[in-house]
């Protein structure tokens, strides 16, 4: 969910500032991209140096660092985060930040944020008690902002009680439950099948073909993105996910299918990009084929079309998607495969365009849906074709 989003981090004055240095390499280690403003009580709890070694970032603690000369841009800075998250948020900067008060630079960033603000107060249990910092707290809840309440325990007064900043592990939980539960897939479960199959001859040989499975996976994970819960079945490929997903590798066709039929049942969204081989070796033998003749047959059996087997037990419910990479007459091609399997959408691809087929980065699709309207795109990177796929299936979704 953090994987190369953008994150404020705003650190005030309190001695819970120890922890953002944990907060920070949390955020770090989900692949976010952090930047650190400390305002000038916090730095009397913990160094910029050290903040700045975990974020790989400079930290910023004014407007106008006069040793250097530098100007800290706060428009700038709000408008490059995907989320702040102030933590710890002490007494005074909540009450500044209720009341629009701006003269330090983490106040500042705040007021030119467009993003997510999430807050983590930490203050004495007096403070947190006072009716002032209740009537900032339901202030700032009514502009959008979301706090992630104090836990009790032992404070730095030696009084126990409410008002101990939340440990970072939950704030990072917090953050990303937060994300998951305001996308359009969460808690859906999808099924994302990629790669090619290997089908054996002997012991050292296979008949295979060229898919990379690239298409496959960026598909997977951009469904990820969108908080599905995904199942990737992937046949041989050295590709890696970047999300968090399921995944289930598979060698041959049979084993593919065995796959799918396990998992597809409860899948809300298939999407079978694969490219499964059509046929299969009769017999496979035991010991390497020796090459004794001029000439080499081998029988051939057709392979279980997982595609039309998913498509004859599938539900109105459940949304089918495949692939049709063809070479001549494509769109008859693909739309026939559509009608025929049962499918919501079919995804064409043609190896007389540039840019598309295996083992590249970049493909070429044109969508038919189930009334056998068109839409055609451009050549782009898989990661983009992925978010265009994505967006129709999306569209099949009710609301």
């Amino acid at each position: 969910m953090l994987k190369n989003k953008n994150i404020i981090l705003g650190v005030c004055g309190s001695i819970a500032a120890y922890k953002s240095a944990v907060l920070v390499r949390l955020l770090i280690k989900a692949g976010a991209n952090v930047k650190v403003i400390l305002t000038a009580d916090a730095a009397n709890f913990i160094t910029p140096l050290t903040l700045a070694t975990l974020s790989k970032n400079p930290v910023y603690t004014k407007y106008f660092e006069e040793e250097t000369g530098v100007w800290s841009n706060h428009v700038e800075l709000g408008l490059w985060a995907d989320y702040m998250i102030i933590a710890p948020a002490s007494a005074n900067t909540i009450g500044k930040m209720a009341s629009g008060l701006c003269d330090n630079l983490l106040s500042a960033v705040y007021l030119s944020a467009k993003c997510p603000v999430f807050y983590a107060p930490a203050m004495d249990l007096d403070m947190w008690r006072h009716r002032s910092t209740k009537d900032n707290i339901q202030k700032l809840q009514s502009f959008g902002n979301t706090m992630i309440s104090p836990t009790s325990g032992e404070l730095a007064s030696g009084l126990y009680g409410e008002g101990r900043m939340a440990e970072p592990e939950e704030i990072v939980a917090y953050l990303i439950a937060t994300i998951k539960k305001a996308l359009p897939l969460t808690g859906v479960k999808v099924m994302v099948t990629a790669g090619p199959t290997y089908e054996p001859i002997d012991p050292v040989r296979f008949i295979g073909n060229h898919s990379s499975g690239k298409m496959g996976f960026a598909l997977a994970d951009e469904m990820a993105r969108l908080g599905a819960d995904v199942i990737l079945i992937s046949g041989p490929t050295a590709e890696k996910s970047t999300q968090q997903v399921y995944r289930i590798d598979v060698t041959t066709a049979s084993e593919m299918l065995e796959a799918c039929k396990s998992n597809f049942g409860d899948s809300a969204i298939t999407i079978m990009s694969a490219a499964v081989a059509d046929y299969t070796p009769v017999h496979v033998a035991a010991q390497k084929i020796k090459k004794a003749t001029e000439e080499f047959s081998i029988a051939l059996k057709k392979t279980t079309d997982i595609l039309f087997t998913l498509g004859q037990t599938k539900t109105k419910a459940q949304i089918l998607v495949g692939f049709a990479l063809e070479t001549n007459n494509e769109e008859e091609h693909a739309k026939a495969k559509l009608i025929k399997k049962n499918l919501d959408l079919i995804i064409l691809n043609s190896l007389n365009d540039a840019g598309a087929g295996f083992q590249k980065d970049t493909n070429k699709i044109t969508i038919f849906n189930q009334c056998l309207e068109k839409t055609v795109y451009e050549v782009k990177s898989k990661t983009e074709v992925a978010k265009d796929i994505c967006t129709e299936i999306l569209k099949l979704r009710p609301a």
